[in-house]
């Protein structure tokens, strides 16, 4: 055994004194959809609802003489150290970007009490990952990296060691989320080769594919930050140089509006709730096919911090992306009964969600903003039929996302 599998042993057995293993439990819906045997493993159900408390114990755990603690976080690592901030009787200032959703927000300063100064700056981890640093050169302190730090890589594989008791063996394949990579190259770095890999990014936050491609950790030049669990610009270097043989087909890059559809499956049909990041194992099934079946495989869940102010959003982009909700310009004759024979081509499924005049004038023709839900995508196929046939002039700007973030 190596000296980083003791390690991860030793870091796993001084967890309980804090909390206790999270279930590792089989899931039936999934296993049958997938004709596989299907594992969750539930970091949604920690104390701070991630995983990233165990980094955060295991790195302060050993520095406890520390007189301060600084952090940056786009809001789970933030609650792991607020927590072992409290546990351990030591202080912490901790940095959050502005756009961090106030669930998290909230819950980090409940963890973290009087132990705990939070600073939100900036819109994305970047720009708080660059005060926190800038902090600690100018005012002291030990800086907890939310990844890049070889006693939190090490506190991660924590979740290795359990899934390996928990399950009595190796998986045969294990599909990790990544963000800036302490999770998933603590994992690899415990159980090195055994089982298949599959390493999961949100499309715009996809570091590891980035850096795999250019052989290094390079910065992306923009972060789509809805999966902030996992929304980070460049992984870590610690953290790369353990990934750096994993390879380009053993990632996957996930579409934040997939990922929607998978977060209000698990949410209706098993009742648990995940946030973006941490339904991204999940969602990953989707893609792996024959590559699973009839084996088992363990997804991560690696985080359940999901404030319901945002579900609306979720449906919508769900809707979206399932094809059952779409927006469209439509031009309409200014005259009596124009509106009556449009709704007249609409089906037994189709409800009108949004309807809007962009322009109200003396012209001959005005613009309606329309958006349309119905229960099967082939509901469109009619209704654009129909529209053409009656000589309508109509602009789908569903896909179109300026437009969209404009209007919608």
């Amino acid at each position: 055994m190596s000296d980083f599998q003791d390690n991860a042993r030793t870091a796993e057995a001084a967890m309980r004194e804090v909390f206790p293993a999270t279930p590792l439990l089989r899931n039936d819906h999934l296993s049958a959809r997938f004709d596989a045997d299907i594992w969750l493993k539930r970091e949604d159900l920690s104390p701070v609802r991630s995983y990233k408390i165990r980094g955060a114990l295991n790195a302060m755990r050993k520095r406890r003489d520390e007189g301060l603690f600084v952090a940056a976080s786009a809001g789970n690592h933030a609650q792991g150290v607020a927590w072992m901030c409290r546990q351990f009787g030591v202080k912490g200032v901790i940095f959050m970007p502005v756009t961090t959703p106030q669930q998290k927000i909230q819950k980090t300063t409940m963890f973290g009490g009087d132990n705990v100064e939070l600073r939100l700056i900036g819109d994305y981890f970047d720009d708080c990952l660059a005060a926190a640093q800038a902090f600690c050169a100018s005012e002291g302190g030990y800086f907890l990296s939310p990844f890049d730090d070889e006693d939190v890589i090490e506190g991660q594989a924590s979740v290795a060691v359990e899934i390996e008791a928990q399950l009595g063996r190796v998986p045969d394949h294990l599909v990790i989320p990544v963000g800036g990579g302490g999770l998933s190259s603590g994992i690899l770095s415990y159980f090195g080769n055994q089982p298949n890999y599959t390493f999961v990014e949100p499309a715009g936050g996809a570091c590891l594919r980035a850096a795999l491609e250019a052989g290094r950790p390079v910065a992306l030049p923009r972060v789509d930050t809805f999966a902030d669990g996992a929304a980070v610009a460049k992984i870590g270097a610690r953290t790369f140089e353990r990934l750096q043989g994993v390879g380009l087909a053993n990632t996957l890059s996930i579409r934040e509006d997939r990922l929607c559809t998978t977060m209000l499956e698990m949410l209706n049909v098993e009742g648990i709730v995940l946030e973006p990041a941490g339904a991204l194992s999940v969602d990953a099934l989707k893609d792996l096919g024959q590559a699973i079946r009839g084996r088992t495989v363990v997804c991560i869940t690696s985080g359940g911090n999901f404030d319901f102010e945002r579900l609306p959003e979720v449906k919508e982009r769900a809707q979206r992306f399932s094809g059952v909700k779409k927006y469209f310009i439509l031009r309409l004759p200014q005259r009596p009964g124009a509106l009556k024979g449009f709704l007249e081509l609409l089906g037994p499924d189709d409800d009108i969600a949004r309807f809007e005049y962009l322009k109200k004038s003396a012209r001959n023709f005005g613009s309606v903003l329309i958006g349309i839900e119905t229960k099967a995508p082939d509901s469109f196929h009619r209704l654009y039929a129909a529209l053409d046939e009656g000589g309508y002039t109509y602009q789908d700007i569903t896909d179109d996302e300026i437009l969209a973030q404009f209007l919608i």
